[in-house]
């Protein structure tokens, strides 16, 4: 009797598949995680990590073109000032104010006012006619066409200032 119940038993009972399914979800099979080692076994492993590592590894090392030592390049940082070099910031030297001095009203001048379109200034001795034509225009908010000066015998510049009709 006893033969006949494992035949039986061998029968009923499906093989097991020999290939594993793959699912996309996650409760589907889970990879192997490394089991979590002991404080002491934890300790051993780092000590075999180094004794297999050995003391010395190899280093890389610069390689020289030159017998000449030079000094390396160090950082050069700017300048951080905690109080100003100077305690109030330089004035622009020419500014329309000091440029134009004042105008000339002489019975000549007046006479260029009427005939010629022309104002008559005194001027910086060192004034270009760019400048002048530029601190014209800040000051009375004019345009000038052209600019002639000349330099008058007590030592001051005339500019005669054609303005632009």
């Amino acid at each position: 009797q006893k033969p006949e119940k494992k035949e039986e038993e061998k029968k009923t009972a499906p093989p097991p598949p020999k290939t594993a399914v793959k699912s996309t979800d996650k409760g589907g099979p889970k990879t192997m995680k490394k089991a979590p080692l002991g404080k002491a076994k934890e300790k051993a492993f780092a000590a075999k990590k180094k004794v297999v590592k050995g003391r010395f590894g190899t280093r890389t090392r610069k390689i020289r073109t030159t017998v000449h030592f030079r000094r390396p390049q160090t950082l050069k940082l700017k300048r951080n000032p905690k109080y100003p070099s100077r305690s109030a910031p330089r004035s622009p030297r020419f500014d329309q104010y000091s440029i134009i001095k004042h105008p000339l009203t002489t019975e000549s001048a007046m006479k260029k006012i009427e005939d010629n379109n022309t104002l008559v200034f005194i001027v910086h001795k060192r004034a270009n006619k760019l400048q002048i034509k530029g601190a014209i225009k800040k000051m009375y908010n004019i345009d000038a066409q052209k600019v002639n000066t000349l330099i008058r015998p007590d030592g001051e510049k005339k500019a005669y200032v054609r303005l632009a009709a």
